[in-house]
């Protein structure tokens, strides 16, 4: 039997090949990738290699190998095989796609020896306690939920900028050179995963609020105030000094709650504020306003980029005004080839704005930010 670390990845998207899946096999991992494209997986199984290549300080150029795919569609029961004899099993597929792969490993799991160390499951995405969702739905998916001891579920924060691609590159990905992939080490107790580049931490809460609320909602902030100011790029938006002043604006707020809730310095949270305004602005990895600030509905839902935070400063008697008028900007960005643009201009439309804050953004009426978050779309709706 092969002595050699197996992870099998969920989703083999850029930020599967370029982020992820890097560092799994920079820290010595087979990657078979598992993913619904058909022709993303066609391709990925023809090809020996590929390359990620980094701009920005300390750049490197990246040949990934060591390969497989396998299409989680089609090839359901193999995707379970290969999950019942990995180490690892992580995702980069979007948080409302958890429940598709759920079943998947819970089979796995299922039929896993028990002579095996257990499964390392990690979800990598841009959601507080992404794992925690994954593990709920796996639960859901067993015959016995006690089966999912035998596994380990750790949270993790994943930051590492992708933007779009060129579309004659194939299967290179262009990457930021910074990165932080954190991951909580309680669950493993004395066993950590071997992954050189990733941090292990014990509470890993502070890092997902921090990223989030900083990285997340920063470069949100900036698409829809740059769509709103009708340009294309992120480089374009930087280049606006009213952008700019917006985004320095919700992210004064966010430091603020971070500050107060997780206890964080504030020259240090200020100087992660300066670091991440200077990643936003790379004319290297440009990307359109277009697709930062796609799938509004999920970016404005309750416990997202903006809600998140201006409720728990509301919570704090604290009124989170950019954070507040940066959702109004939100509701004004109209992408005709954005799917959730277009459910959330219908549910403007149609929709009291009651009943559209109750929806999309999931707040109580008695909570102290819905009055502020109702005139806003009062404001702005349609």
């Amino acid at each position: 039997m092969s002595t050699e670390l197996k992870a099998v990845h969920f989703g083999a998207g850029n930020i599967g090949r370029g982020f992820v899946g890097l560092l799994l096999h920079n820290a010595g991992y087979e990657v078979v990738f598992a993913d619904v494209n058909a022709e993303l997986i066609d391709a990925i199984a023809a090809s020996d290699s590929y390359l990620v290549t980094e701009v920005g300080e300390g750049a490197t150029t990246w040949t990934v190998n060591n390969y497989r795919a396998l299409n989680s569609a089609t090839h359901e029961a193999d995707v379970i095989d290969e999950i019942a004899t990995a180490d690892v099993v992580t995702t980069a597929v979007g948080p409302n796609i958890l429940r598709f792969v759920a079943p998947l490993i819970a089979a796995a799991i299922t039929k896993r020896s028990s002579d095996l160390a257990p499964l390392a499951v990690m979800a990598c995405e841009n959601a507080i306690n992404a794992t925690d969702l994954l593990k709920a739905e796996v639960v859901k998916a067993l015959p016995d939920a006690a089966l999912a001891d035998t596994a380990i579920f750790a949270n993790t924060a994943v930051d590492r900028i992708v933007p779009g691609q060129d579309p004659n590159s194939g299967l290179n990905v262009t990457v930021e050179s910074f990165f932080e992939w954190a991951i909580e080490s309680t669950p493993f107790g004395d066993a950590i995963p071997a992954i050189s580049e990733a941090h292990f931490v014990e509470d890993l809460a502070p890092y997902i609020e921090r990223k989030l609320f900083t990285v997340n909602t920063g470069h949100a902030a900036a698409a829809y105030h740059g769509f709103l100011a009708g340009v294309e790029t992120m480089a374009e938006a930087f280049a606006l000094p009213a952008v700019i002043a917006e985004v320095r604006a919700v992210l004064a707020e966010t430091k603020e709650l971070l500050v107060a809730k997780h206890g964080f310095d504030p020259e240090v949270q200020q100087a992660y504020i300066d670091k991440n305004m200077i990643r936003f602005a790379n004319p290297n990895l440009s990307d359109t306003v277009e697709r930062v600030g796609r799938q509004p509905l999920r970016k404005i839902s309750r416990n997202e980029r903006f809600i998140g935070p201006a409720a728990q400063l509301a919570e704090r008697g604290i009124v989170p005004s950019a954070l507040v008028s940066t959702v109004g900007v939100a509701l004004q960005f109209d992408v005709a080839d954005d799917p959730q643009s277009v459910e959330m201009a219908a549910l403007l439309d149609s929709l009291s704005a009651e009943e559209f804050v109750a929806q999309a953004t999931g707040l109580e009426s008695d909570h102290p930010l819905y009055p502020a978050i109702l005139e806003i779309v009062k404001a702005h709706g349609k």
